[in-house]
């Protein structure tokens, strides 16, 4: 018996459901949900010929239309498109922009395929929709506590290796800083809300009442955007510090902002090419800062960046690096985090470094700071 057509739109996203989506490629690019595979019944040449004779001549026709472009050949290879993805994922849903034409003549060739397959009612317009109000239903009803420590101390590897996180940074594919910059570049600004509301929902239906550990972020990690709402309430939430050695910052900028950043570029690129991408990406990150470091300190840094790369690419060494992050972490950035950690509002509930930090996340911590947000919020 065929599955029924769906507006379970929680079971959806906590289940991780595998969704079609049938709109043009320009429609998908522009935001869609994880899980999702473009599979369109329509290309952007034709969503655009039909969107023209819809305003023209009314629905009827650009229906007639669709059906006229849909030819023989076309009908074929969308067919075979969407029968593998049917054979695949037996278990998921597909959609268009509001579940109406093109979801349902999907539906219909699916099925006189032999392949029924049920669809999303109101579709991605009704699951956008649905997970804004998620979003802000759970930035406020959710406790934060927030990880803060200057740059280089590792507060993303310790939300990793936490429970009851989430990794904005991973969320946003950026490393947060000015030289964050990571292979892939990052979602848009809706896919990266889409990630960031389907983290918090599933984080708010799997542990009511626990609290959910945040990297402490800027409003924009790389271009990507926090709701106004939640970088708000970041900023009163209750705080941990991470506090490191500088010499031990500096060994995670290295492995951090050097070796992973460059295995990354050569795994997409090859060696040389991935080598000539990441210097050119850490040029780029220091010339953005130019103005805020003064000219005469900017080609000191620069000079010393480029001795690093040279060294790095004639012998391998990678030492080079490490004066040049000493210099940004203590004169760049350290004053920055000082003056932001005044800022904010929320009360300090525990600082040490990352051992002391794991072995006090427990339980009944959590149960503490979760009582403390109740009795401020009230």
């Amino acid at each position: 018996m065929p599955r029924a057509n769906t507006e379970d739109f929680l079971s959806l996203f906590l289940d991780d459901i595998p969704l079609m989506d049938v709109r043009a490629p320009v429609e998908f690019e522009k935001g869609s949900f994880p899980g999702a595979t473009n599979l369109p019944i329509l290309d952007d040449r034709q969503r655009e010929v039909i969107g023209t004779c819809y305003k023209q001549e009314g629905p009827d026709a650009a229906v007639a239309l669709g059906y006229k472009l849909a030819t023989d050949d076309v009908r074929k290879e969308r067919l075979e498109g969407w029968q593998r993805f049917v054979k695949q994922h037996p278990e998921g849903y597909l959609f268009c922009f509001r579940g109406g034409q093109r979801s349902h003549i999907t539906q219909e060739w699916l099925g006189e395929s032999g392949h029924p397959y049920p669809l999303i009612k109101g579709g991605y317009k009704a699951l956008r929709r649905f997970l804004i109000d998620e979003l802000e239903r759970a930035i406020e009803q959710v406790p934060f506590i927030i990880l803060s420590g200057k740059t280089g101390t590792g507060k993303t590897y310790l939300i990793q290796q936490l429970p009851y996180s989430i990794d904005l940074e991973g969320l946003a594919n950026h490393r947060g800083s000015s030289f964050g910059r990571r292979y892939g570049g990052q979602p848009g600004q809706i896919d990266f809300e889409n990630r960031l509301a389907i983290a918090l929902l599933k984080h708010h239906h799997r542990h009511p009442g626990m609290p959910v550990l945040l990297e402490d972020e800027s409003k924009l990690i790389g271009r990507c955007s926090l709701p106004q709402t939640m970088k708000d309430k970041m900023q009163e939430s209750l705080l941990i510090l991470l506090e490191e050695t500088m010499a031990e910052r500096v060994n995670i900028g290295l492995k951090e902002y050097v070796t992973e950043n460059l295995a990354e570029f050569v795994d997409a690129y090859g060696y040389e090419e991935g080598f000539e991408q990441f210097t050119e990406g850490l040029h780029g990150s220091l010339y953005r800062i130019r103005r805020r470091l003064g000219g005469e300190r900017y080609q000191q840094l620069t000079d010393i960046l480029n001795s690093a790369i040279e060294q790095h690419k004639q012998n391998g060494v990678i030492d080079g690096y490490s004066p040049l992050i000493s210099e940004l972490l203590s004169g760049y950035y350290d004053p920055m985090y000082d003056y932001q950690l005044e800022q904010k509002a929320g009360e300090i509930v525990f600082r040490g470094n990352r051992q002391a930090i794991k072995e006090n996340y427990t339980e009944s911590f959590l149960a503490t700071v979760a009582k403390k947000h109740i009795i401020g919020s009230a």
